[in-house]
């Protein structure tokens, strides 16, 4: 069984700020027998501070559609008879793994959850000010002093999901991925008989034997995506976090034979590391009648590539090719 999650969110800009600290308190002690008694201003509380913390749960940033500002609580103002004010809650936002967090200036690469999964604890709250009980002395009996507390940050972030998936999905617009997809599930990502029909990355669970593989749709390439054509860049960075790679060719498209070269070519021209992944050529579209002997001829020509025939059609293929998934995701453990 295969379950897709829609609305996937790859990217999102929030505001995040850390919390004030409290004020110092100015006291003096007023008791019935100690008229002319010392300071006793407490100290204020620190404020709070701004937390990352990845849920295993989260597989997109659909979270952060709705909410962009995080504000952690600021620090209480200290009190008379020496009390320090209580200090701020921090703010803690949850993040799905492989997750990446950049100045949103400067670009610059803050936190990649991809190689930590530990809480980042990004900006700490302002240091609570001193009460004037801090200030007495010899010389000073009753100081009128105290401080402020340190202010708050406040920074703009891009946060970024690459998605981790077991296997990813490459091909061109219309070769099949989203038929693919949808054949394992009842729900249906968009399908339609024009190019570019994905616009984002469909992320779906498929259960094979005793495991779960992450499937990944990933939107059609074209010629010069790695240079930025067509849906691009934007997508090709998907590709580079999936352990495995499935090439969906079809079959019934007049470069049936050419398709694996200019795809591998673009993935290489991303990144030279995509072509040592683990993958397998995906022949689409067997049951139409015009592609009768082109698996064959397919499967002749890259005689070191393992090639599966499907039909999401008729249903053929479709077995093997979730075995070929489980072996593929086996051999990564």
């Amino acid at each position: 069984m295969l379950f897709v999650m829609e609305k996937f969110a790859d990217e999102a800009t929030i505001e995040v700020s850390s919390g004030a600290g409290g004020n110092g308190c100015v006291a003096f002690r007023r008791e019935k027998y100690v008229p002319k008694g010392g300071p006793s201003g407490g100290d204020g509380g620190r404020g709070g501070d701004v937390v990352f913390t990845i849920r295993r749960n989260l597989r997109t940033l659909a979270h952060l559609r709705y909410k962009h500002t995080f504000k952690a609580e600021n620090g209480r103002d200290g009190e008379r008879w020496g009390r320090y004010g209580q200090n701020g809650t921090d703010v803690v936002i949850p993040l799905p793994p492989g997750s990446l967090i950049r100045n949103i200036q400067t670009n610059e690469l803050i936190r990649d959850f991809s190689k930590d999964s530990n809480d980042f604890v990004f900006l700490k709250g302002g240091n609570g000010g001193w009460g004037n009980i801090r200030f007495k002395s010899s010389v000073n009996q009753a100081p009128r002093k105290a401080l402020q507390g340190k202010p708050s940050q406040t920074v703009k972030l891009k946060v970024e999901l690459q998605i981790m998936a077991d296997i990813g999905l490459v091909g061109f617009p219309n070769a099949g991925k989203s038929s693919l997809l949808g054949s394992f599930t009842n729900a249906r990502p968009k399908i339609a008989a024009y190019p570019f029909t994905t616009k984002i990355p469909n992320l779906g669970v498929l259960t094979a034997g005793d495991k779960d593989i992450i499937i990944a749709d990933i939107p059609g390439l074209i010629e010069g995506a790695s240079q930025g054509a067509g849906l691009g860049i934007r997508f090709l960075k998907h590709i580079s976090r999936t352990s495995a790679l499935a090439f969906l060719i079809d079959l019934s498209g007049d470069n049936y034979l050419t398709a694996f070269e200019v795809l591998l070519n673009e993935l290489v021209s991303f990144s030279q590391d995509l072509p040592k992944k683990k993958r397998l050529l995906v022949g689409t579209k067997t049951d139409l009648e015009e592609t009768f002997g082109r698996l064959a001829e397919l499967t002749g020509k890259y005689p070191n590539e393992e090639v599966i025939g499907i039909s999401v059609f008729s249903g053929d293929g479709i077995k093997e090719l979730s075995h070929a998934f489980l072996r593929l995701t086996k051999e990564e453990e």
